[in-house]
């Protein structure tokens, strides 16, 4: 029997001697893990090790190669300390041990709390613990957070990096300091931008006399920063003075909370709404005095654009110089809306500076993607052969598989229910722990029927669109013979359309359209 050996460490390690080596703990858990394995002779297929991450974290790179292994049958075992070390998510703990795993053939095994797949009657205490683990996860984002919440509420800087202009206080923890050089830079910024200079004159200003951004500052300076991947990176552009210009630390208010956690499961963040964010003012220093901030602020108000559509652009985030690689934004002049590269105007040997229309670069994608559906597809075959339900009827396929699991497991919660009861009955639990445990497995029973609920809705809404994919040639007609772009078209079909300079000569402007198919 071939056997994988998985370890794993969330604690910050301390007992390192380089960041690479493996941490003392790491190597404990190699070692019992060896021997388990030696004693019953199984054949140590591989160790995957990943030290220093969390057991929420599902991009642990080792624990995608373990499972990626399994899915290609390299072994038939995998080991671990305790079930925890594999994942600490209910969710995982029923997707991999208890349904792909047996699929794969592959038991998995846990030392310490017994877990074992090849024991029957196992399930129900490796279930148990999955719920143990969930809680503990859950418990402990809600501590960290409440923590956080209440440095945040007295003023108390809890960010990784201190602003441009601010330094952290080496002898009072969450405390901010002025950095002398950097707020000599941010006073030029609200005095130029108070004297009537645009954000991106600003911009360009400081680049000709040689000023480093406040990423190549921090590098420069030593300090913690996050390394930026593009081109130009060490250039002021638009956007830091316009962040910059807006942000209240710069006359000490501290200003936290701008955006909060989707989910104690993800390190996805989202942005939240402005009266949740947590103000305490007059917790540091001032780089800026009252006055200038607030005839800046004035400016800007009566600069800012009266009406807005809220429209997303056609080519948002999809349009890229050739030159430089940086996202072109987007303009408006006489009623005609360009694109063009945003560091065009920020230095002089930054880039060439790409332009485009946006209704021209619109003509050619849609003549191009017209071209490929000419060469590539024959209508009357697609009309005869191509079923346009197969997508629905795949996902509404795989919503039946999902709703079945939820009811599944919402009578395997009920049983546990019964159970507990009994445990309870028998005194092998006390009446507290029965009402504890009982409790929690009634709120996920009650968090599950109101997703079977939510997936009977979608069923129901895939079923209409089946009803309605009927008519073929008019379908046919409409993927394959495009006018009109539209912003759900451009976002499924291009991963990125680059568009260089225009030639003099020929007056055309090079374009490339990277496809997503």
């Amino acid at each position: 029997m071939k056997v994988a050996l998985y370890c794993r460490l969330s604690e910050e390690d301390r007992n390192k001697q380089v960041e690479t080596d493996d941490s003392e703990s790491i190597q404990n858990q190699k070692s019992m893990l060896l021997q388990f394995a030696m004693e019953r002779q199984w054949e140590v297929f591989n160790i995957y090790s990943d030290d220093d991450y969390a057991g929420a974290d599902r991009n642990r790179p080792e624990f995608k190669r373990l499972l990626s292994d399994a899915e290609n049958y390299k072994f038939d075992i995998v080991l671990c300390k305790t079930q925890s070390r594999f994942t600490r998510e209910l969710e995982l703990v029923e997707r991999y041990i208890h349904t792909l795993f047996p699929t794969w053939g592959i038991r998995f095994v846990s030392i310490v709390d017994n877990a074992d797949t090849d024991v029957k009657g196992n399930k129900k205490s490796r279930q148990i613990n999955g719920l143990i683990n969930e809680w503990y996860l859950e418990d402990m984002s809600e501590n960290i957070k409440s923590v956080l919440v209440n440095r945040r509420k007295n003023g108390f800087h809890i960010g990784a990096f201190a602003l441009y202009g601010y330094k952290k206080n080496p002898d009072q923890k969450g405390h901010l300091i002025i950095d002398n050089e950097a707020a000599e830079i941010v006073r030029e910024v609200f005095t130029l931008f108070s004297q009537g200079y645009g954000k991106t004159a600003i911009a360009r200003l400081l680049n000709d006399k040689g000023v480093p951004n406040p990423t190549e500052y921090k590098r420069l300076k030593g300090l913690r920063y996050q390394q930026p991947q593009k081109k130009n990176s060490t250039l002021w552009k638009y956007f830091a003075i316009s962040n910059m210009l807006t942000n209240e630390i710069y006359i000490g208010n501290m200003i936290q909370g701008k955006y909060g956690s989707v989910s104690y499961k993800t390190k996805q963040n989202k942005p939240r709404p402005k009266d949740s964010w947590y103000t305490v003012n007059g917790t540091h220093e001032p780089i800026i005095d009252q006055e200038l901030w607030d005839k800046v602020q004035a400016m800007i108000l009566q600069k800012a654009k009266p009406f807005s559509t809220g429209e997303i652009g056609l080519f948002a985030r999809k349009a890229k110089c050739i030159n430089c690689g940086y996202t072109m934004c987007s303009s408006k002049n006489h009623g005609k809306h360009y694109l063009q590269c945003s560091n065009r105007h920020i230095a002089k040997d930054a880039c060439g500076g790409s332009f485009i229309s946006v209704d021209r670069l619109e003509q050619t994608v849609a003549e191009e993607l017209n071209k490929m559906t000419l060469a590539y597809l024959d209508k009357n075959e697609l009309e005869q052969r191509v079923n346009f339900s197969n997508n629905l009827s795949e996902e509404k396929v795989v919503l039946k598989k999902e709703l079945c699991a939820f009811r599944k497991k919402i009578e395997e919660y009920s049983k546990s229910i019964k159970i507990l009861y009994l445990d309870k009955v028998k005194g092998i639990i006390s009446e507290n722990e029965y009402f504890e445990f009982s409790r929690d497995f009634s709120n996920e029973i009650d968090r599950m029927e109101t997703h079977t609920i939510h997936l009977q809705k979608q069923i129901e809404a895939v079923e209409s669109k089946l009803q309605l994919g009927n008519n073929r040639h008019q379908l046919i007609e409409q993927y394959t013979n495009i006018q009109k772009l539209d912003r759900q078209v451009v976002e499924k079909l291009i991963d990125y359309i680059s568009i260089g300079k225009r030639i003099p000569q020929t007056r055309e402007v090079p374009i490339e359209i990277h496809w997503s198919f």
